[in-house]
């Protein structure tokens, strides 16, 4: 039996690490974070029978592991609106939603170490944490595990209760899930490579000023655009017009607050008019993917609780 109290200096320094491995495995925040204060207090209630025939570490991660593969055992795989449907045939007001449990959400930055995080930045990206959601639990976690925090098959082995040998095949099939998987995502992204600042600075004056001429013209002719929860999405220059003429009476007005997400990818939090008339209240987080310095894909994730987790405020003025 352990009889030292409890080290929380040490789960601390473990947690960005945790929380990252947590929201690659759940695909969400808020999930993660729930994964990681659930780790904490069982971390705390088992602490006296941690026997140290393991490193501290692989004993946290064997908790929180088993935590998320409890979790995902009792949820469908989450995913993003271009990976499920395909593109608007009328351009209609959106309507039709999937519940937030649906859909992958962009994640604020974990803190720790920054060159740690300029390291992984790729395995942060919205369409490898969506093909993530493609594997199997178990595979997922080897994977992660393996390949983004270059863990040993032995250190994996001890923390998912597998073999050595039972690792490596199941971190083969999953490179070879992964590899084999053609997700839409994965065909639009670009969050390895920047918007340039001149193009950001461009899309945010033409929708300010809700130019819908000046706003289509930054497209790629392939260019589209998603807006989940909601499950329709755009592509092309005639039916972007169109859905931005149709919205025009609820996004003009518009302001953006600059914001990174993913591992510091440049993001833009959309202000919209309140209804009470006095300020401006919060709408969605646009994520811009460009091709040949033109748009290819703005994300605009409407989930309002997203600009609390970003420290944005909740209500700006016009």
């Amino acid at each position: 039996m352990n009889e030292t109290a409890f080290d929380e200096p040490l789960f601390a320094s473990l947690k960005p690490g945790l929380t990252s491995f947590c929201y690659r495995m759940l695909g969400s925040m808020d999930d993660a974070d729930d994964a990681v204060q659930e780790t904490s207090i069982r971390v705390w209630q088992s602490w006296s029978t941690f026997r140290q025939d393991s490193s501290f570490k692989t004993w946290v991660y064997r908790i929180a592991s088993n935590l998320c593969l409890d979790k995902l055992r009792q949820s469908k795989r989450r995913a993003l609106p271009v990976d499920l449907f395909d593109p608007a045939f009328a351009i209609v007001e959106p309507r039709d939603t999937l519940p937030d449990s649906a859909w992958i959400w962009p994640s604020p930055d974990f803190g720790g170490n920054p060159e740690d995080r300029l390291v992984r930045r790729d395995t942060l990206k919205l369409c490898f944490i969506a093909l993530l959601q493609t594997l199997p639990p178990r595979q997922r976690a080897v994977l992660i595990l393996k390949d983004v925090f270059e863990w040993s098959s032995k250190q994996i082995a001890e923390t998912l209760a597998m073999s050595p040998a039972a690792v490596n095949s199941a971190l083969q099939r999953a490179r070879e899930t992964m590899d084999r998987a053609q997700l839409r995502s994965d065909e639009l992204s670009s969050m390895d490579v920047q918007p340039e600042q001149q193009l950001l600075s461009r899309y945010v004056e033409a929708f300010e000023q809700f130019d819908i001429a000046a706003l289509v013209a930054l497209f790629h002719e392939e260019g589209c655009m998603s807006m989940p929860p909601f499950e329709m999405w755009i592509r092309g220059k005639e039916d972007l017009s169109a859905f931005y003429s149709l919205t025009r009476w609820h996004c003009e007005g518009s302001r953006f607050v600059p914001i990174t997400v993913n591992g510091g990818y440049p993001a833009l939090a959309q202000y919209m008019p309140g209804k009470e008339g006095s300020g401006l209240v919060p709408w969605g987080i646009h994520i811009i993917e460009t091709k040949e310095n033109q748009i290819l894909h703005v994300q605009n994730f409407i989930h309002t609780p997203l600009f609390s987790r970003f420290g944005l405020p909740e209500r700006i003025d016009q």
